[in-house]
C-alpha cells in the first residue's frame, strides 16, 4: 500500500497563504487643485480557481506513463464476472476520493431500510464549512429521505449526502461508523472515511477498494437506479429545482451504464467510476486523480474503444506501476 496521501498531506502542510487583496499605498494630497480624473470602470473581480497540485501529483504519480496514455494517475478495470483485470495503473495508491465517498453513504442508508418517504430538513449542520462549496437546497428546506438520495447519487449534493447521514439512527458519528464497518466487512482494507459527502481529504481509497465498493453498490437496485437516473425535477417549498446528473456519459447512446459515481476536490483530482457493458462485459472501472473534468471522460473512452477492438478476452494492458 502507498501511503500517497500521507507524503501529499506533509507537503500541502508547508504551503503559505498569500495575501493578494492589499490596498496601493496612498498617494500625498497636492495644495493646488487638480482636474477630476475619469471615472474607471471597475474590473470585475475574477472567480478564485485552487490550483494547487492533488495527492497524486505531488506523490509523483502523474510520472509514469501507460500503454492507453491515461491521463488519470491511477486506474483499475475489471471483468465484474471474471474478475479479469484488463487495465491497471497505480491501483493500490491511497488517495483523497471526493464524492465517490456518497457511494458507500447510499450503500448504508440502503442496508439500514430507512423510509424513503420520511421528510428530512435542511440544517445549518448541513452547510459545507471544509471547502465553503455552495448549495441550492437552502437550510429550512424539507425533502424526502429518498429525494436526497437521489440528489447525492446523481448530482454528488453534498447538504443532501451529509443530511443523510446526520438523520441516521445514532447521529453522524454512527453513521460514519457504520460506513467504515461496511467498508472492513467488504475488505476495503486501505479505505477510511470521517463524513458522508467526500468533502474532506481524509476520505481515502485504493482503485483495488473502489472496485469492491462498486461491486457492492451495483447489486442494490436502487443505488443502480438512481445513479444512473439523467436527471430529476424536487418540489423545495414552492419552487420546483431541476437537477442534472454529473455524468455526461449517462446521457451517450454509445454507453451502457449500470451504476456511477464521480467526483472533485483539488487533493483528490477529477474521479470516476462505473459498472458498465462493453462489448458484451461486464466491466466495472475506476479512474482516480485525472487532470481534469474531460480528461477522466477521455480515459473511460479510451478504455471502451480498446476493449471493443480485442478480439482475446485474456490480453493485459501492461502498468506502468502497480502499487
Amino acid at each position: 500500500m502507498i501511503s500517497v496521501a500521507a507524503l501529499a498531506a506533509d507537503v500541502d502542510k508547508g504551503r503559505k497563504a498569500v495575501d493578494a487583496g492589499k490596498s496601493p499605498p496612498k498617494t500625498t494630497k497636492v495644495a493646488q487643485a487638480a482636474k477630476p480624473a475619469p471615472k474607471v470602470r471597475k474590473a470585475a473581480k475574477a472567480k478564485a480557481v485552487d490550483t494547487r497540485p492533488s495527492f497524486g501529483r505531488l506523490a509523483g504519480l502523474h510520472q509514469g506513463g501507460d500503454a492507453l496514455d491515461l491521463r488519470s494517475s491511477v486506474a483499475l478495470v475489471i471483468d465484474q464476472d471474471t474478475q479479469e483485470i484488463l487495465v491497471r495503473k497505480n491501483d493500490l495508491a491511497v488517495l483523497p476520493i471526493a464524492s465517490l465517498t456518497k457511494l458507500m453513504t447510499g450503500l448504508v442508508i440502503s442496508d439500514a431500510n430507512l423510509p424513503q418517504t420520511e421528510m428530512i430538513a435542511i440544517t445549518q449542520e448541513d452547510v459545507d464549512t471544509e471547502k465553503g462549496s455552495t448549495s441550492r437546497l437552502a437550510v429550512g428546506s424539507f425533502l424526502s429521505r429518498g429525494d436526497l438520495l437521489h440528489l447525492a447519487l446523481m448530482s454528488s449534493e453534498n447538504r443532501a449526502a451529509h443530511a443523510l447521514g446526520r438523520t441516521y439512527p445514532g447521529g453522524l458519528n454512527a453513521f460514519v461508523k457504520a460506513m467504515n464497518d461496511r467498508a472492513q466487512a467488504l475488505g476495503m482494507g486501505s479505505t477510511r472515511y470521517v463524513e458522508p459527502t467526500g468533502l474532506s481529504s481524509r476520505n481515502q481509497s485504493s482503485a483495488s477498494d473502489l472496485a469492491v465498493l462498486v461491486g457492492a453498490a451495483y447489486n442494490v437496485p436502487l443505488l443502480r437506479e438512481l445513479s444512473t437516473s439523467p436527471g430529476i425535477e424536487v418540489a423545495v417549498g414552492r419552487r420546483t429545482l431541476h437537477y442534472n446528473t454529473t455524468n455526461r456519459l449517462v446521457k451517450s447512446p454509445n454507453w451502457d451504464i449500470g451504476l456511477q459515481k464521480t467526483g472533485y476536490i483539488s487533493e483528490a483530482g477529477q474521479c470516476l467510476v462505473m459498472q458498465t457493458k462493453v462489448s458484451g462485459r461486464k466491466l466495472i472501472m475506476v479512474f482516480l486523480d485525472s487532470a481534469g473534468k474531460l480528461s477522466r471522460i477521455a480515459d473511460a473512452e479510451r478504455v471502451r474503444r480498446w476493449v471493443e477492438n480485442q478480439n482475446a478476452r485474456t490480453t493485459l494492458v501492461p502498468a506502468s506501476t502497480s502499487g
